[in-house]
């Protein structure tokens, strides 16, 4: 009784392993602290250039006469 057993339960936990591969996790991947820095970097970037685009062109329709 005791072999049955545990093939079974061998057999048991190569079907769990196996779906469990199957499923997708819900859980967001992983993003280092190096990662979340230079991701920052660059949203700040990005921010100062549209500041900056966004200035411009209030400048040059300050300039042309156009409200």
């Amino acid at each position: 009784m005791n072999r049955k057993k545990k093939i079974n339960e061998t057999l048991k936990k190569r079907m769990k392993k196996a779906n469990a591969k199957l499923n997708k996790s819900n859980k967001p991947r992983y993003i280092s602290k190096a990662e979340r820095a230079k991701l920052d970097a660059e949203a700040g970037l990005v921010a100062e250039t549209t500041d900056i685009a966004s200035d411009a062109i209030a400048d040059v329709e300050n300039e042309s006469g156009v409200n």
